[in-house]
């Protein structure tokens, strides 16, 4: 596996030719290769933003929690939302973590659906849950279960495994 990334130029250490341009390009072999000042993004409890192309045709942003495992990037979701049919329909999606103390360090990744587990599904399904309730202990760090289920409905989760096609980095820490 190899996975494109574009540096870009920034302005940390003052201004510069082709400041905002894409300064370098590297192929790295996993995510866990990724420089640790943009990987740092990933691991603490920084809100991501994922992209994802509606039933316009425009792209619809969702402010969300960021997780992954290994080289995957994870995302689940509601069964019953929009966003989830509009991963079905369209499974490329472009995420983008800024660190919240400083807008011009941040990290993004265009991704590919690999596959879809349903949290009811008898063989896979209970990773599904222990999932979001890990993902839950990351973000809130209350609790061992996930508490934000519609109680409207029996809410059932998707989780989109995602391999990684490349990676923008911008900025220091």
């Amino acid at each position: 596996m190899s996975i494109k990334v574009a540096k870009f130029r920034d302005v940390a250490d003052g201004l510069q030719p082709g400041q905002f341009a894409v300064g370098e390009r590297e192929q790295v072999n996993s995510i866990s290769d990724v420089d640790p000042m943009y990987k740092q993004l990933m691991d603490k409890p920084y809100a991501c933003v994922m992209s994802v192309i509606g039933a316009d045709g425009r792209p619809g942003l969702t402010p969300m929690w960021f997780d992954y495992e290994g080289d995957k990037v994870l995302v689940n979701v509601a069964s019953q939302r929009s966003k989830t049919n509009w991963i079905r329909q369209n499974p490329q999606l472009t995420i983008i973590i800024v660190n919240p103390e400083n807008m011009y360090h941040w990290m993004s990744m265009k991704v590919t659906v690999e596959r879809e587990i349903l949290e009811d599904d008898p063989a896979e399904g209970a990773g599904v849950t222990e999932q979001l309730n890990r993902i839950w202990k990351k973000y809130i760090g209350q609790g061992d279960e996930y508490a934000l289920r519609d109680p409207s409905i029996e809410e059932r989760r998707v989780l989109f495994v995602c391999n990684v096609d490349s990676i923008a980095t911008f900025g220091k820490s």
